[in-house]
C-alpha cells in the first residue's frame, strides 16, 4: 500500500512538474530572431521582408505609397541593414549623382570626426590653431573648432543670402567671405544656422590634416563604404575650396550607405571608420539648441515634431527640397529619401511619412505620434535668412567683403571662371548624360 502511495505521488509530481514546464516561459516558443544583414561597399545591399526584421509589411506599404509622389526620386527603409521597403521614380534614380543640399553639412561632421580620432584636430582649440598666418583677424581665428560644428560662432548669418552666389558659382573664396562675416554675439551663446561657418570648418579641417578636405574626404570616409570618387562631385568656389553648406553632388544609393554607416554607429562591417566617442559627442543636443548637435538635427526636448513617434537617439541629415536620412541606431532604423520640391510646399510630409513608418512596428510597438501640428513660419525678410551685404561681398562690395577680394580675384590670385570646375552635365542639382566623365554611378 505504501509502495502503492509512493507511486501515485511520484505520478503526481512528474504531472505537476509537466504542467509547470509547459506555462513555464523557459518551454514557451521562443520568437525568431530578426534578421540581420550584412553591409557591403558593393553595388547591392541586402533586402528582407518586413515581417523579417519586425515591421508589418502592410502597415510599410501604406507608408511607402503616401510617401512616393512625383517630387520624390527615390524613397527607402531600412532596418538592420536591410532594404525592407522603397520606390523610385525611374530604374536610375539612384545611381544619378543629385545634391544634397544641407545634407552635406552632416557629411562635413563626420569627416572632421575622423580627422578629430586621428590626432589631427581638436574639438576645442581655436582655429588660429590651424589657419595660415595674416588670414582673418584675431577675432575670428578666436572661433572654436566646436562652434562652427554647433553653428555657434557668433558670425552674422543671413541663410539665403549667403548661399545665393554659390548657385551661380560666383563666390571668390567662401573662406575669406566667413571670415568677413561680422562677429554679432559671443561665441556659443546663440545657436544660428550660417552657411558660411561650415565652409570655413571645411578649410579648418584640411589644414590640419595637410591635405586637399576632398581627397581625405575619400579616402578615409567614402573608400571604405565603397563610394568610388566617379560616383560624385563636390563642388568648389573660384579659388578651389570645397563648400561645406551644400553642394556635394551625390547619388541616393550611396547616400544610403553614409545613412547606414551612422546607423551602425560608425562601424562598416567591423571597422570602425568614426569613433563611436565622437558621434555620441555628435548626435547629443547643445546647449544652444536642444534640436541641434555638430550639424545633425537631433531628438533632444521638445523636438518631438521633428522626429514623430521616433526614440530619442533619432537623428537626421537634413537637405534643402528634402534630402534627408532619418537614422534610430536603436532600432537599427534608417528612413532616406531624396527628390525635388518648392521649399515650403507639402510642410507635413516628413510627419506623415514617420509617422506611417512608425506605425508599421511589431518589434518593438512605437507610439503613434498623432496628426501633424504646424510649426512657426519663417519669411524670407527675416534678416537672418536675407541680407544683400551677404550676396555684395561676393562681388567685392559692401561691409561683408574680404579685404582684397572682387569678382576677379581674391587674396592676391586670379579666381577661375564661374562653373570651370564642374564635369559634363553637372549643373548645381545633379549631373546627367552619357558623357563617361558625368559623375554617377554606371
Amino acid at each position: 500500500m505504501r509502495r502503492s502511495l509512493m507511486g501515485v505521488a511520484m505520478a503526481a509530481i512528474s504531472v505537476g512538474m509537466l504542467l509547470v514546464g509547459i506555462d513555464s516561459p523557459v518551454a514557451r516558443a521562443t520568437p525568431e530572431p530578426l534578421k540581420h544583414c550584412a553591409l557591403s561597399d558593393g553595388r547591392q545591399l541586402e533586402t528582407a521582408k518586413p515581417e523579417e526584421v519586425g515591421l508589418d509589411s502592410a502597415a510599410l506599404r501604406r507608408a511607402i505609397d503616401f510617401a512616393a509622389d512625383p517630387t520624390r526620386f527615390t524613397v527607402r527603409v531600412y532596418r538592420n541593414n536591410c532594404l525592407v521597403a522603397g520606390r523610385e521614380n525611374t530604374e536610375r534614380s539612384g545611381e544619378t549623382a543629385w545634391n544634397l543640399w544641407s545634407s552635406t553639412k552632416s557629411v562635413v561632421a563626420m569627416v572632421t570626426g575622423i580627422a578629430v580620432d586621428e590626432g589631427r584636430l581638436r574639438v576645442d582649440d581655436p582655429i588660429d590653431a590651424y589657419l595660415p598666418a595674416g588670414l582673418g583677424d584675431s577675432a575670428h581665428r578666436a572661433i572654436t573648432v566646436r562652434n562652427l560644428l554647433t553653428e555657434s560662432s557668433g558670425m552674422q548669418v543671413a541663410v539665403a543670402s549667403e548661399g545665393i552666389t554659390g548657385l551661380a558659382q560666383m563666390d571668390p573664396n567662401v573662406v575669406a567671405q566667413a571670415l568677413a562675416m561680422p562677429i554679432v554675439h559671443e561665441q556659443g551663446t546663440q545657436w544660428q544656422y550660417s552657411q558660411r561657418a561650415v565652409d570655413l570648418l571645411v578649410h579648418v579641417v584640411q589644414q590640419a590634416v595637410g591635405e586637399d578636405f576632398q581627397a581625405y574626404a575619400q579616402r578615409k570616409l567614402f573608400d571604405p563604404l565603397g563610394i568610388p570618387a566617379s560616383d560624385y562631385f563636390w563642388a568648389r568656389d573660384r579659388s578651389g575650396n570645397t563648400y561645406g553648406y551644400a553642394h556635394l553632388v551625390l547619388p541616393p544609393d550611396d547616400f544610403v550607405k553614409l545613412g547606414l554607416l551612422l546607423v551602425n554607429r560608425g562601424d562598416w562591417n567591423g571597422r570602425q571608420v568614426i569613433s563611436q566617442a565622437y558621434l555620441t559627442e555628435a548626435v547629443s543636443p547643445v546647449a544652444t539648441n536642444s534640436c541641434y548637435g555638430f550639424l545633425f538635427t537631433v531628438n533632444g526636448d521638445n523636438c518631438e515634431t521633428m522626429f514623430p513617434g521616433l526614440p530619442k537617439d533619432a537623428i537626421q541629415m537634413s537637405g534643402m527640397m528634402r534630402q534627408d536620412n532619418f537614422i534610430v541606431p536603436s532600432l537599427g532604423l534608417l528612413v532616406s529619401w531624396t527628390g525635388v520640391t518648392v521649399p515650403g510646399s507639402s510642410v507635413s510630409f516628413p510627419h506623415e511619412v514617420l509617422r506611417a513608418v512608425t506605425s508599421a512596428f511589431a518589434t518593438p510597438r512605437l507610439q503613434d505620434p498623432g496628426p501633424y501640428r504646424p510649426m512657426p513660419d519663417i519669411t524670407l525678410n527675416d534678416p537672418m535668412i536675407s541680407n544683400p551685404d551677404a550676396t555684395y561681398a561676393a562681388l567685392g562690395f559692401g561691409p561683408m567683403a574680404y579685404p582684397g577680394c572682387n569678382a576677379a580675384e581674391c587674396l592676391g590670385k586670379p579666381l577661375y571662371p564661374p562653373f570651370a570646375n564642374w564635369p559634363p552635365g553637372c549643373f548645381v542639382i545633379g549631373c546627367v548624360g552619357p558623357d563617361p566623365s558625368t559623375p554617377g554611378i554606371r
